[in-house]
């Protein structure tokens, strides 16, 4: 049996069924996919459009941003009136000035204190609010200071830290627990004339010019004191008779108001007595006796004072306390750093607690929103761990809001490098160049020395203080957006 012969192809070609399996195999192998159709958009192409809508910002931000750090960094290297190029004078002249190394000094203050101080209290309070019922009315109270300008705070501690307790909330507390402990005395100005039996320096002690002897009446009268002054439970003076074996005498106020009434040296009946003085024999330099006058001025001292000198001592005359200079220049302390001395004085301690008076709520609120994100399965783990309430804040609290308390440190870091309205409004005068800091000092150099030179190089330099705690900030906001 014979196998018929293959026949033409459909097409009439020969040999087509030979070439049937070389076309199979061609059409397996995959080919390349075809491009996908671009459709072009109405608008024009995605760059020119995007560029189209950042142009506004771009130039604002050139005109506004760019220009100005370009324009202060070539003002820099001129002089105060900017014709004449003296390179890195302004610079030298920073950091060898006295005011700008005051300014210079006070910000590091600043940036090291006061960042960390309100950053530990609006942890403190956001921790504190989720454990307390009236928790809602705390963080209001504590967040207020946030609505108020920094002119009106300036204004209103600078009320608070002023000296006179009558005036000055800080001085009235202090003045008031400082006098429960030492009281004043209530002859602080009284002293005695040029003749008077007394003699010494102002503000006592007084001596008499010569030892006493017993049986003897002594008169010792001081001046000084203003009527309205005198104690209430000061009486008439009357001169103390003489007592056998002992020495007696009177201290009173040697002065009436009126002309021509009284006599110097004499008692007269119009004159009050010193209640309460202290009155001490002193004899080779030791207290051997001592007392104190009565309401009418009158004291006595026992036969151990004969031939001693009187004295009154200077606690009789001590002024009363007025508190504490809450804005004055004393310092704290300083630290030798080869050629720069570092000091922290108390003005612009006073200054910094304001600050953290307003920003503490500002930390507590940030805080607290971390807080709430906390998984309350681990911190209830901890605690059945047995670990303590420290232990749980320690270990696991404060290490969870690691990321929240870093923003929250660099952002108030940010902010007072420009620090300049507590400053300027709370520091007096006579104390605001030891209160100084570098944005204070460009707006002194600029406008009241019209130096412009000197105002660009401190501008400058607070660029350069601020690039490294925002690039710091910008690697922690990316390092959050990857997890």
């Amino acid at each position: 049996m014979t196998t018929p012969a293959a026949g033409p192809d459909k097409d009439g070609g020969p040999g087509a069924a030979a070439d049937a399996p070389a076309t199979t195999a061609a059409s397996a192998t995959p080919g390349p996919a075809p491009a996908p159709r671009r459709f072009k958009s109405v608008t024009g192409t995605r760059r020119t459009v995007a560029l189209f809508f950042l142009l506004p910002a771009l130039v604002l931000l050139g005109a506004l941003v760019v220009y100005p750090i370009g324009y202060s960094v070539v003002r820099s290297f001129f002089n105060a009136s900017g014709d004449s190029f003296i390179g890195f004078d302004n610079y030298q002249t920073l950091f060898t000035r006295s005011d700008t190394k005051a300014a210079i000094n006070n910000n590091i203050w600043w940036v090291v204190l006061a960042p960390t101080v309100a950053t530990a209290l609006g942890l403190i309070f956001a921790v504190m609010t989720e454990r307390i019922r009236w928790g809602t009315a705390f963080k209001l109270v504590v967040f207020m200071p946030m609505a108020i300008s920094m002119l009106a705070a300036g204004i209103i501690f600078r009320l608070v830290y002023d000296q006179d307790p009558g005036k000055g909330a800080v001085n009235a507390v202090w003045t008031s627990v400082h006098d429960t402990f030492s009281s004043a005395s209530a002859f602080p100005k009284a002293h005695p004339r040029a003749n008077d039996p007394l003699a010494g320096k102002a503000g006592g002690p007084y001596l008499t010019k010569q030892p006493v002897r017993a049986g003897k009446s002594y008169l010792l009268p001081l001046v000084g004191v203003a009527a309205d002054q005198m104690p209430g439970d000061a009486k008439p003076a009357k001169a103390a008779a003489a007592s056998p074996g002992k020495v007696t005498g009177t201290l009173w106020q040697d002065f009436t108001l009126g002309k021509g009434v009284g006599k110097a040296k004499d008692v007269d009946s119009t004159e009050v007595g010193y209640p309460g003085m202290r009155v001490e024999a002193v004899k080779g330099g030791k207290v051997v006796a001592s007392t104190t006058a009565a309401a009418d001025g009158t004291f006595t001292l026992p036969a151990a004072a004969d031939g001693a000198k009187l004295r009154l001592p200077a606690t009789n005359f001590k002024e009363a306390y007025n508190g504490v200079d809450w804005l004055g220049d004393k310092k704290f302390f300083t630290i030798h750093l080869g050629g720069f001395d570092l000091y922290l004085n108390i003005v612009t301690t006073s200054i910094m607690v304001a600050y953290v008076w307003m920003w503490a709520g500002f930390a507590m609120v940030l805080i607290g929103a971390g807080l709430a994100g906390i998984p309350r399965e681990l911190l209830e783990a901890a605690r059945v761990d047995g670990a303590t309430e420290w232990q749980v804040f320690r270990r696991v609290t404060v290490p969870l809001l690691a990321p929240v308390l870093a923003v929250v440190l660099v952002t108030l870091m940010i902010n007072v490098l420009k620090i300049f309205d507590l400053v300027y409004i709370i520091a007096p005068g006579s104390t605001q160049d030891d209160a100084n800091v570098l944005a204070l000092q460009l707006y002194l150099s600029a406008f009241n020395e019209n130096n412009e030179g000197l105002a660009s190089a401190i501008a400058v330099l607070l660029l350069l203080l601020v690039i490294p705690v925002m690039w710091f900030n910008m690697r922690r906001l990316r390092q959050e957006a990857r997890r």
